[in-house]
Parts: structure tokens; C-alpha cells; sequence
């Protein structure tokens, strides 16, 4: 069987998704805190199992007769390292056969601050002993897209990515990779750095966005410490603010750049485009 944690997010519901075309619903394991919040997943014939990254009792229950493991990352940033310490010694004492661990691009050298749990998750992944793949996903365009409403009310796209550029994809596309890996054989020691084909700067995306609205909106760039003051104005809290801002300083140091094509070659189709994005959200 081949389980997915945090199946109840965004990601963990596209890759269950795609591997649906492949995999029969009866041998997929959904792994959520809330399993009455996957009802739907339940009745699509998924098996449905409750697991807390906070509480490995739980983790060991829940992978019982599971032979491959998606480990999408924590969203709560400062507390990763041990929640994921936590499934990996599940994954062990349950006997995973293989893991898939979805990490950030460039981990080893990357200048975002994000990257340091990545990094450590890495090496106790290493350290422990299990099979196991590493997924170094980059940005989402989902990320940036999520700017679009307020950038056509101000006519403006604020940041502090400068002239970084950032190879984007769609959360749809990381998804399929990770489908790829968990379905085919002779992943385990394969270390992947995932991003868009395409890459643009923030400017480039304002340009885009004026292109589809018939808008001009122009790109600002900020220091930081103001961009996180404005997310902050905008309602954002504090510690996502920081995130945002900081993730927007590593793009302007490459941090968010790759260009070898390789989540292409993995998902064996081209990766979704920031314009076909910005479609979509304004669709």
C-alpha cells in the first residue's frame, strides 16, 4: 500500500489525484489528524487513517502494512524537524520500504530560511536507515497568484525578489512527480531538484498580469523588513509575513531558480506556465 501524510491538503489531495489513474483506490492510504474532514476521500473507496505528527503512537498505527510513504512536509514551521523526526522513526519501526520526502530546491545551498528544517529532515532521513526519495520542490505558482486580487486593486505588485527569477510550477505538477516516484521502481537513494521549465521575475509576472487584464500594473520592489510590514498591513500574521517576505530575498539570490528541466522529465509532460496560471485565477 502506498500512504500519503497530510492528505488533507492542497498537495496531499492532488497526488492522491494523479495516482488514482494508476493505482487502485482499495491501496492507497490516506494518513490526516481529522479523519472526518476526508469523508470524500473515504467514499471514493481510500483507506482512511488518523495519524498526528505530534503524537507517534498514532504514526505507528497508521502505517501498519504500508510499503511506500509520501512525507509531505509540515506547515508549521520551527515545529518540522521533530514531527517529521517522528514518522521517520514510524516509517522505521513499521518497516517502510521506501519514503518520499517532499523537500525544498536546492536544500543543501539554499539561502531561504525555510531550507534549514528541509536540510535536517534530509540528514535524518539519511541517518536512519529507510529507502527513501527526496522531492526538492521549488516555488508554487500558487504562491504568486494568490497576489493577483490585490495587485489589480492597488495597479501594483509589491515584493523584494528583485531581479530573481523564480522557476515556479503548479502544485498539480509537484504532484505528479511525487506520483511518478511513489509508482515506479528504483527511486530509493534518488535525490530530484523540482521546478518550472520557465522561470520570470516579479516584474515579468506584473507584465503578464497587465498583459491578460488589459491593466498596467507595475512591479515595486521593497527591502524586506517593508514587504513583511506591508503583508502585515494586509492581514497577514507575523510569522507568514516574515516567511513570504524572506522566501521573496532568497529568490533574489537564485534561491528559487533551476533550470534543468528535470520535474518535466519526471511527470513526462511540460510544467504548467505562470501565464497559464494567471488564466486560470483570472477565469
Amino acid at each position: 500500500m502506498i500512504a500519503i501524510t497530510g492528505a488533507s491538503g492542497q498537495l496531499g489531495r492532488l497526488v492522491i489525484d494523479s495516482l488514482l489513474t494508476s493505482v487502485p483506490a482499495s491501496e492507497l492510504v490516506a494518513l490526516v489528524r481529522n479523519p472526518a474532514s476526508v469523508s470524500d476521500l473515504k467514499d471514493r473507496g481510500i483507506n482512511v487513517r488518523q495519524a498526528d505528527y505530534t503524537q507517534p503512537d498514532t504514526l505507528i498505527t497508521a502505517l501498519q502494512g504500508v510499503d511506500k510513504l509520501l512525507l509531505i512536509s509540515s506547515s508549521e514551521v520551527g515545529q518540522r524537524l521533530v514531527q517529521h523526526q517522528n514518522v521517520i522513526e514510524a516509517a522505521r519501526e513499521t518497516d517502510v520500504s521506501l519514503l518520499a520526502y517532499t523537500s525544498i530546491l536546492h536544500a543543501d545551498t539554499s539561502p531561504l530560511g525555510l531550507a534549514d528544517e528541509h536540510k535536517a529532515t534530509e540528514a535524518a532521513l539519511a541517518d536512519s536507515g529507510i529507502p527513501h526519495v527526496v522531492l526538492r520542490n521549488g516555488s508554487y505558482s500558487e504562491n504568486y497568484i494568490a497576489s493577483v486580487p490585490a495587485a489589480l486593486e492597488l495597479g501594483t505588485l509589491y515584493g523584494c525578489a528583485g531581479a530573481g527569477k523564480i522557476s515556479s510550477a503548479s502544485r498539480a505538477d509537484y504532484a505528479s512527480a511525487a506520483a511518478a516516484v511513489l509508482t515506479q521502481d528504483g527511486q530509493a537513494g534518488n535525490i530530484y531538484e523540482l521546478a518550472g521549465d520557465s522561470a520570470y521575475t516579479l516584474a515579468e509576472l506584473a507584465a503578464e498580469i497587465s498583459v491578460q487584464t488589459g491593466k498596467d500594473i507595475g512591479y515595486v520592489d521593497l527591502p524586506e523588513t517593508d514587504f513583511a510590514d506591508a503583508l502585515l498591513k494586509a492581514g497577514l500574521p507575523a510569522p507568514l509575513a516574515s516567511l513570504l517576505a524572506n522566501s521573496d530575498t532568497g529568490a533574489s539570490q537564485g534561491g528559487l531558480y533551476d533550470e534543468s528541466q528535470t520535474l518535466s522529465k519526471l511527470i513526462g509532460r511540460p510544467t504548467t506556465t505562470i501565464a497559464e496560471s494567471v488564466k486560470e485565477a483570472l477565469s
